[in-house]
């Protein structure tokens, strides 16, 4: 081991140290709790029915229709809400089956219920009408999890089983699939007593610890779908004088290998792989210290991170899915053990890529 290398190493271990101890300080004065509906991980049952041909028709990112859900927060004890709902995502609303929703709730409307405190919420739902639809749900609500873990700028995210009316004129259809809820932006940022903001910022003048932790992450998941530069996949906020990226968004990740992901051509930029299950960083150059103090912290997250990610075996329909997943995941810490891997595919990697 040569001197310059023992530097980095010991700066590390400075960095990791200091940035958990500081991140403790940063979590403690939290200016708002977690609301009732993402406190509460037991899966929420609900049940929708409307038109998604009027769905796609009527709704746009500014124009929702009236419906309403029904939910249980104990079984067979329904309740029903009234609610606003429109479509989201560009590419799913043009090649899924089953399109992204986004609800808003008026306060009256969520007072006294699990959905107090939420204005906006987007639920997951899957893409196409396939064997693995809703076990490419749970792999992707994993990596949600998995990024709770990491960074305490995440989304808050809570399972759901869908009874869903695809409403018809002829003759309805009735989808038993699986989802997922995620908080708005506004609440991760309010969490932190920050503000989202949506200032175009060159990536150096983002948060340098979080944003390695962002883009290793990325790396973990096999996802290239996202860029800092463009704030693609990203929701930007401003939390202590900090400008912090909050990643989000993860279908066309490795790690899900659903059968319509690609790899991300974000700006036409064309990227040196031709399978969404090779990794490949994408992430801005850092002090190489910061890569090292990073690695730390991922591997000592090594065993938490499985640990949490076991009960999702129980909602899998193909447990060779869940398998696979895990697999996945073992691969990345496969390249943060052996030192010369994590050189070439991380920090060297970083130093060519402008994203």
């Amino acid at each position: 081991m040569n001197f310059q290398y023992s530097k980095i190493i010991l700066l590390a271990a400075f960095l990791f140290f200091h940035t958990s101890h500081a991140q403790d300080a940063i979590d403690a004065p939290v200016k708002k709790p977690t609301t009732p509906l993402f406190a509460d991980q037991n899966i929420l049952p609900l049940k929708m029915s409307f038109s998604l041909k009027k769905l796609r028709k009527l709704t746009n990112d500014s124009t929702y229709m009236p419906s309403k859900i029904w939910y249980a927060e104990a079984p067979d004890e329904w309740k029903e809400l009234d609610l606003q709902v429109r479509v989201r995502g560009n590419f799913r609303k043009n090649n899924c089956y089953f399109t992204p929703i986004k609800f808003k709730i008026k306060k009256k409307q969520a007072k006294g219920t699990v959905f107090e405190g939420e204005k906006l919420l987007k639920l997951v739902v899957p893409c196409l009408k396939e064997s693995v639809k809703n076990d490419n749900v749970i792999k992707e609500l994993m990596a949600y999890k998995i990024y709770e873990l990491i960074s305490p700028y995440h989304f808050k995210t809570r399972m759901v089983d869908i009874e869903f009316e695809d409403v018809k004129t002829k003759r309805s259809v009735v989808h038993n699939i699986k989802g997922f809820l995620i908080e708005d932006d506004k609440s991760v940022a309010k969490r932190h007593g920050g503000k989202v903001s949506k200032r175009p910022i060159p990536p150096l003048g983002y948060d340098p610890n979080e944003c390695v932790r962002n883009a290793m992450f990325q790396f973990m998941i096999g996802n290239t779908d996202w860029s800092a530069t463009y704030q693609h996949n990203m929701k930007l906020m401003f939390v202590d004088k900090r400008f912090i990226l909050v990643p989000y968004d993860f279908d066309m990740a490795g790690l899900v290998n659903s059968s319509y992901a690609v790899v991300s051509q974000v700006r036409g930029n064309q990227l040196p792989i031709d399978d969404v299950k090779q990794r490949l960083f994408v992430g801005y150059q850092r002090d190489d210290a910061i890569f090292h103090a990073n690695k730390e912290m991922y591997l000592a997250k090594r065993q938490e991170i499985f640990e949490a990610l076991k009960p999702f075996e129980a909602y899998f329909e193909n447990k060779r899915s869940y398998k696979a997943a895990i697999d996945y995941l073992h691969e990345f810490y496969d390249v943060l053990n052996n030192e010369k891997r994590f050189e070439r595919d991380i920090i060297a990697r970083a130093k060519k890529h402008k994203q």
